[in-house]
C-alpha cells in the first residue's frame, strides 16, 4: 500500500495549531462563563408570574360577577337543551 505524503512546512503547522488552540481556549472560556445576563431570568420569571396571577384574579372577578355568570348560565342552558 502506498501512502501519500504531502510536503509539510513546520512553521505553517505550528501557526495553524496555535490558531486552533487559541480559538478553542476562547470558546471554552466563553461557554464556561455562561451568558452575560444569567441573573436576569429569575427576575423576569418572577414579574411574569405576578402579572399572570393578577390577570387570573381580574378574570376570576369578571367571570364570577352576576352579569357574566348569568349570561354564561343562559348560554350553557340553551346549548344543553338544544340537543
Amino acid at each position: 500500500m502506498t501512502t501519500l505524503s504531502l510536503p509539510v512546512r513546520p512553521a505553517l503547522a505550528v501557526r495553524i495549531t496555535r490558531r486552533i488552540g487559541g480559538w478553542l481556549r476562547h470558546r471554552y472560556r466563553t461557554m464556561a462563563d455562561g451568558p452575560p445576563d444569567a441573573g436576569m431570568s429569575t427576575a423576569e420569571y418572577a414579574i411574569g408570574t405576578v402579572a399572570a396571577c393578577a390577570f387570573a384574579a381580574v378574570l376570576y372577578k369578571v367571570v364570577t360577577s352576576d352579569t357574566v355568570s348569568g349570561a354564561l348560565s343562559e348560554i350553557l342552558g340553551r346549548a344543553l337543551h338544544a340537543a
